[in-house]
């Protein structure tokens, strides 16, 4: 190795040596800055539901119906191709179609209460042919 090469070589080591604690020390001020901040914002936040939560009152007493909370479950996004999208709206769509014509019915048989009941409908035979 060159004398010039070598004599460069070496005044980099002394100047990394030199620069290394002050930049040591002053990543630790920032590290030191950072979970300062992190402290105070997580010290606000539980502060802040303290006070944003409901009192709880223990007078009412409880029948063992939960009250629905989102607070705690939030809903799930469902991640959907378009056309699983689309298919999960047509059936949701026949379901409840469904559901209205079954309403529906239900509501045209108690219309009917004011005619007289037929008797009882006839049981079926309890001997099949199949032998069952």
């Amino acid at each position: 190795m060159k004398l010039k090469k070598l004599k460069k070589k070496i005044q980099q080591l002394e100047k990394r040596l030199r620069e290394g604690p002050q930049k040591l020390a002053k990543l630790k001020q920032k590290l030191q800055a950072a979970e300062a901040t992190k402290a105070m914002k997580a010290a606000r936040k539980s502060a802040a539901r303290a006070t944003a939560a409901p009192p709880i009152s223990k007078s009412s007493p409880s029948t063992g119906a939960k009250k629905p909370s989102s607070a705690k479950k939030a809903k799930r996004k469902l991640n959907l191709s378009p056309e699983g999208r689309a298919r999960l709206a047509a059936a949701m769509k026949a379901r409840w179609a469904a559901k209205r014509a079954a309403e529906a019915s239900a509501k045209s048989t108690s219309s009917d209460d004011q005619h007289p009941a037929p008797g009882p409908t006839p049981q079926p035979p309890e001997s099949r042919p199949d032998g069952v």
